[in-house]
């Protein structure tokens, strides 16, 4: 199995022409490009996400992804549970799978623990209800002055941050593999490597605290990571995301 790994990509799938992703040539359904979140190919939750997904199902490789802060929750959990490759997905396509929350994976013969989500960092002007009778007027006037602003179950979820039971789900899942991994796939990144790729910019949150709980507690070779919208290494084992793809070596 060959394994290519990837940041954001926002429904933008221009990264997986064969023109930009070439390695594809010689790959097959046994091999995956693994996305670090905000893959937003599931945006719309009806016929209009058809052409993106169906386009990616005819792709050589098997894609994968954790979920970012930018994803339609709503829209992701109709499709069923089910059980793949020792933890939990959600099949969109065939071989289009959604990698669920505090999950450890075989891939390959490595293990991969997957933590998707992440705080939405453009809702400083708010976040408005899509039944206010005034909404129009409101994004009009939010519009007009550039405002960063998000509508609840439009384009902003709750769920963009795990639940007290998906922590729990993490937690028991590393402790059966005796808190052992050898790939750490989430979307943003924990605490102190937050700090430091940004200079505390970014505020800390549940999960940037859990993951650096799981990054101190956990014996793993690498953390791939998306969210910020850059690509860089931090203390050589933590591996930022966005326009490259990387060959997995293990």
């Amino acid at each position: 199995m060959e394994i290519y790994i990837m940041g954001d990509l926002h429904g933008d799938l221009r990264r997986f022409q064969p023109e930009v992703f070439y390695e594809q040539e010689g790959l097959t359904k046994e091999d995956m490009a693994l996305v670090c979140g905000d893959f937003g190919c599931v945006w719309h939750g009806d016929g209009r996400d058809d052409e993106s997904l169906d386009w990616l199902e005819r792709r050589p490789f098997t894609t994968a992804f954790v979920t970012g802060n930018h994803e339609n929750y709503d829209a992701l959990r109709k499709y069923p549970l089910e059980e793949w490759r020792g933890g939990i997905i959600r099949r969109i396509r065939p071989s289009v799978i959604l990698l669920e929350r505090g999950q450890i994976f075989d891939l390959g013969g490595k293990r991969f623990f997957t933590m998707g989500g992440a705080s939405s960092h453009d809702i400083q002007d708010g976040i408005l209800e899509p039944d206010d009778p005034l909404l129009k007027k409101k994004c009009r006037v939010l519009d007009a002055r550039g405002a960063m602003y998000r509508v609840n179950h439009l384009s902003w979820w709750k769920e963009e941050l795990p639940s007290e039971e998906e922590y729990q789900t993490a937690r028991a899942s590393l402790d059966r593999a005796g808190w052992e991994v050898d790939c750490i796939i989430t979307h943003c990144c924990s605490t102190s490597v937050q700090d430091e790729l940004s200079g505390r910019f970014y505020q800390a949150d549940a999960l940037t605290d859990f993951l650096e709980e799981v990054t101190q507690r956990c014996k793993f070779k690498y953390h791939f990571f998306g969210h910020y919208h850059m690509d860089r290494i931090i203390q050589k084992k933590y591996v930022l995301l966005y326009e490259q793809i990387i060959r997995l070596k293990l």
